[in-house]
């Protein structure tokens, strides 16, 4: 498969920077320093497998246990080479972080999803460009009987088979699953599709860096070896029970310092439209892990500066009980150069010849500075480039502070109990075997 990024990238300690000082007015350095031996004894608990949730662990050495794979899920990555289409059947974990890797590091036109919605509009869509191309597919699902991937799957297997034959699809097709059990693995035993195996003890949302998204990435043509040695560098850092150097750490207290003060909402901006979906992966990893209990920041995003002109004005002087972390990429790959008009109508002359990328740096401090100003305390998280090192350092960066944050709240957060009640719901009111009572309880409510 095609590299996009320069092979041979070490570890680097500027890879991440975490600046704090835009939420001093309301949570000090004082105030963070002080919660150490909590945050420690939180941190301790994750790598000591202690705490609340310690059989869903399995990611804190992920970076080092799935390098062994790699072989293996480049080798099924290249089977993937002459299709024109691979669609990623997922949801959830089982979709996010493969399209937050992909479009942050450029997207592909290769890589279309499905099952991570029921549109009939969406999926006429997709079929419609799949149409005349050679197409493979890649299902993930743990159970195989999560309603969404299972019933795009059923859809795409069906198309597949009637364009190719079954014995050719069966070749066209990778299931990411249960070692042992599960509907889609025993279809799997029986169709004879090649598999992956989702590990016990990672969590959909964690899964990022097993072959649920390393062999989606890795037929889009991009470097998983590369985001696992991130990853790897940021476990060996924020492993670190050394608070004061464990950026992972701080994060955690300062956010939930803030949640303290009453931030309950926390908003993830950036200022790049390639991380859109590293947001919405974010958000999913927080809001799964945290909201329960009656407890938890509520994760929420803009991209700016475009929602500096719709959100903007609620950010600026909406209710107070905002806080805003700023995701922002020091380098680009390819500036642009605001050119000179003779006529300057706009007058924007006194910008002739400045990068765009400077532009926009000045517009993510001035929101900075704003935001501060308004009561909304913002921390900046600043990636030194935007490349698979990088984001898999950021990965990890991420999901450690949120196991910490969590840990912090007293609440299990690698468990998702609140997930199942729409399940529950869905199951009864489409009619499957052994929901019956609960259909004719929410019949008779109305439903």
């Amino acid at each position: 498969m095609p590299d996009k990024t320069p092979k041979g990238k070490t570890a680097n300690a500027e890879t991440l920077s975490l600046d704090l000082s835009y939420i001093s007015e309301v949570v000090t350095e004082q105030d963070i320093t002080a919660l150490y031996p909590q945050v420690k004894s939180a941190l301790e608990s994750l790598l000591n497998k202690t705490g609340k949730g310690s059989d869903f662990l399995g990611w804190i050495n992920l970076p080092f246990t799935v390098e062994k794979q790699l072989p293996a899920i480049k080798k099924a990555a290249a089977k993937f080479e002459k299709c024109d289409a691979v669609v990623s059947i997922g949801i959830g974990g089982s979709y996010l972080g493969i399209r937050s890797t992909i479009e942050a590091l450029g997207g592909s036109e290769k890589i279309h999803y499905a099952g991570n919605q029921l549109s009939p509009t969406g999926f006429n869509h997709l079929i419609e460009q799949l149409e005349d191309k050679k197409v493979g597919l890649v299902v993930i699902s743990k159970s195989g009987t999560t309603t969404e991937p299972a019933v795009a799957f059923r859809i795409l297997k069906s198309w597949l088979e009637k364009n190719v034959g079954k014995k050719k699809a069966t070749k066209r097709i990778v299931a990411i699953t249960d070692e042992s059990k599960g509907a889609l693995k025993e279809m799997s035993d029986q169709e004879g599709y090649e598999t992956f195996v989702i590990p016990d003890d990672v969590g959909g949302r964690y899964s990022v860096l097993t072959p649920v998204g390393l062999l989606p990435i890795a037929i889009a043509g991009f470097n998983i070896a590369q985001l696992l040695k991130g990853a790897q560098a940021a476990a060996k850092d924020f492993q670190s029970t050394d608070i004061s150097k464990n950026m992972a750490a701080r994060y955690a207290a300062a956010r939930y310092l803030l949640f303290k003060k009453g931030k309950t909402t926390e908003v993830l901006a950036n200022f790049r439209p390639e991380l859109h979906y590293v947001s919405e992966w974010w958000k999913q990893l927080y809001g799964e892990s945290e909201g329960k209990e009656g407890t938890g920041l509520f994760p929420a995003s803009v991209d700016l500066t475009t929602d500096l002109h719709s959100m903007g004005q609620y950010l600026q002087e909406g209710q107070r009980n905002l806080m805003e972390t700023i995701l922002w990429i020091k380098s680009e790959k390819k500036d642009i150069i605001i050119p000179k008009d003779k006529d300057d109508r706009e007058g924007l002359n006194f910008l002739a010849g400045k990068k765009l990328s400077w532009v926009n740096e000045q517009a993510m401090k001035a929101t900075s500075v704003a935001h501060r100003d308004g009561n909304l305390p913002n921390i900046r998280l600043s990636l030194d480039g935007l490349n698979e090192y990088s984001l898999g350092y950021l990965y990890y960066f991420f999901e450690m502070a949120c196991g910490i944050s969590g840990t912090l709240l007293g609440i299990n957060p690698f468990n998702q109990p609140g997930v199942e009640a729409y399940k529950k719901n869905m199951f009864a009111l489409l009619g499957k075997k052994g929901f019956e009572d609960l259909g004719a309880q929410l019949r008779q409510k109305g439903v």
